[in-house]
């Protein structure tokens, strides 16, 4: 019986022979450019694979996934990425996607110790502080859930405004959009939240003169 990884390299092969058989030149095209127009930044949650829900090809979205989708200032890792998007791939839009019953999420709203989790997830309980007032006027805990979800997503949306990265951007090319998504697993659906473009205001704390 062939462990459960070699299950994964037998299906790389049909897939291959499948995408070939159907489409020749497929992996020429793949190899030789990558041309994105999206970066999406979204949940590790393997049930929200971003090609999937979205009905997208390989080199159609530049991807970046970690727990809850967030846009973090000292994560190297997602700057990493986001400069390479912006700067090199110049992409138009930038997604942030998140998805109802995260369970980053719903560990930060509660007072568990998660240990090291907890260095990660305490950046969306600065959201939920933010923004106590409005989750907790929901009556049920799943609205309270989905509504902090909600606002995490648009707080990422935030973030991404605040950088030097995208301001720069913005200055020189008026590009790329951010949006903030959120999925829903119960029927796979996606619900736009906001959209912020160089026009849109932010406060002038956040902003560089010297770009």
């Amino acid at each position: 019986m062939k462990a459960s990884y070699e299950k994964l390299l037998q299906n790389n092969k049909s897939w291959a022979a499948e995408t070939v058989k159907q489409d020749p030149d497929f992996f020429k095209r793949l190899a030789s450019v990558q041309t994105p127009d999206f970066l999406w930044i979204g949940c590790s949650d393997s049930r929200v694979p971003a090609d999937r829900v979205t009905g997208t090809q390989p080199g159609e979205i530049f991807v970046h996934r970690n727990i809850a989708n967030m846009v973090i200032h000292t994560d190297m890792n997602l700057l990493a990425v986001l400069e390479y998007a912006v700067d090199h791939l110049k992409v138009k839009h930038i997604i942030v996607c998140g998805h109802y019953g995260c369970g980053g999420v719903k560990a930060a709203m509660s007072r568990h110790n998660f240990d090291l989790i907890n260095k990660w997830i305490r950046n969306i309980k600065d959201v939920y502080r933010m923004h106590r007032d409005t989750i907790d006027h929901q009556t049920k805990a799943n609205d309270r859930l989905d509504k902090l979800i909600e606002l995490n997503v648009q707080e990422q949306v935030m973030n991404l405004a605040k950088t030097s990265i995208v301001q720069r951007a913005w200055k020189k090319r008026k590009a790329p959009e951010i949006h903030g998504w959120v999925y829903s697993l119960e029927d796979g659906l996606i619900k736009e939240l906001s959209t912020m473009t160089h026009e849109d205001y932010l406060d002038p704390l956040y902003e560089f003169d010297d770009l």
